[in-house]
């Protein structure tokens, strides 16, 4: 038998030319490209196409990719139908994943694999994932849908429908670079759950409600909601170092840090603190949460020589946004649709079936007995 290892930590389960980590150096690539580079330089639509065709697109390519997303960025009414049949009070994450699976009931064409149809799916699900947070967000608060406007960006228009105001051109930003940040990181749990379901043939929208059921798990999705409650429970930076230690003493896990990858700081985390520092200088609580954060991050890297994660900052900047802690593993799905589009789109390519082996461990040779001698 192959050595088992638990989590499948550390096995190659795959090639992919969508992202490349070295969690000991502390490097990103989307397609060749350093995230940092992306973060400072790129869109959120034209990182996509990069993810989407593994090369930078060229002026007209992008205008094309862009004004196809705006045109996608309308749901179905029979979609906003089945939202506002769901409990406003239901799991965010299942609200967003029955949402998925409905736009594929309505697509006649979901089981069509041409190439064509594909970029059609992908360039629609994209599209459409923001549409429908912004709603299911709107929802949850009482209030009515807005209709998505194509004169604004992917990320202005998302905190347009969401808010009900333009964001200002620095907040459209932040939230575009954030997005970017979340599209792609190799193998993950949600991005192998879509990998499998598509291996099988089987439509793309069941893919990525395969992957939205998989991040809804709180080891995959909700870190950085639970970074949020942690911030508000420390409260006061003076408490922070004492926080820290009681929690460890406890055995009890520091939200935000550590990664079954990195061994250094996760190279993504940097530009969202330096967004929320950016964001929130006017908001009540943001400066108070980042001088909280830095005193966590000192202490976790004094005691435990562990660094903060992707999710550490974003929730600070997702609430400089303006946006609720029960939308933020929502927002994960926003950026993350890309890369689990592009996944899909590379296992269709050379497909394989997905199915490992499984290491035997219990009883063999038992005798039967018969049901009246039991």
């Amino acid at each position: 038998m192959p050595e088992y290892r638990a989590g499948l930590q550390d096995v190659i389960a795959g090639k992919t030319a969508n992202s490349f980590i070295d969690g000991q150096k502390g490097i990103l690539y989307y397609c060749g490209y350093s995230i940092h580079d992306l973060a400072q330089y790129s869109t959120f639509e034209e990182s996509t196409f990069l993810l989407l065709h593994h090369r930078l697109p060229k002026k007209n390519e992008l205008e094309e990719l862009d004004q196809a997303l705006r045109n996608a960025r309308a749901l179905p009414e029979d979609v906003l139908d089945i939202l506002k049949k769901l409990p406003r009070d239901a799991n965010a994450m299942a609200m967003l994943r029955t949402c998925i699976s409905a736009l594929g009931v309505f697509d006649r064409n979901a089981e069509d694999h041409s190439e064509e149809n594909q970029l059609r799916i992908y360039t629609s699900l994209i599209a459409k994932m923001a549409t429908i947070v912004a709603a299911i967000g709107r929802y949850r608060a009482g209030k009515d849908p807005l209709a998505p406007r194509t004169d604004l960006t992917h990320a202005g228009n998302f905190l347009y429908m969401l808010n009900g105001k333009e964001p200002s051109p620095d907040e459209a930003r932040a939230l575009d670079v954030a997005l970017i940040l979340h599209m792609d990181h190799g193998y993950n749990a949600s991005t192998f759950s879509s990998r499998v379901t598509i291996s099988t043939l089987s439509d793309i929208y069941s893919a990525i409600t395969s992957a939205i059921g998989t991040l809804k798990g709180p080891l995959h999705g909700g870190a950085n909601q639970r970074v949020y409650l942690m911030l508000k429970e420390i409260e006061s930076p003076e408490h922070t170092e004492e926080y820290v230690r009681q929690k460890l003493e406890r055995k009890e896990r520091i939200m935000g840090f550590g990664h079954r990858v990195y061994r250094v700081e996760d190279p993504r985390a940097r530009h969202l603190r330096d967004w929320a520092a950016r964001i929130g200088k006017n908001h009540p609580h943001i400066s108070t949460w980042l001088d909280i954060q830095q005193r966590i991050y000192d202490t976790m890297v004094q005691l435990k020589n562990l660094y903060p994660n992707v999710d550490f900052y974003s929730a600070t900047l997702y609430t400089a946004l303006g946006i609720d802690a029960d939308l933020f593993p929502l927002l994960f799905a926003v950026g993350r649709i890309v890369g689990w589009c592009a996944h899909v789109k590379e296992q269709l390519a050379e497909n394989r079936l997905i199915r490992p082996r499984a290491e035997y461990i219990g009883p063999k040779g038992l005798e039967y007995i018969p049901l009246d001698k039991r």
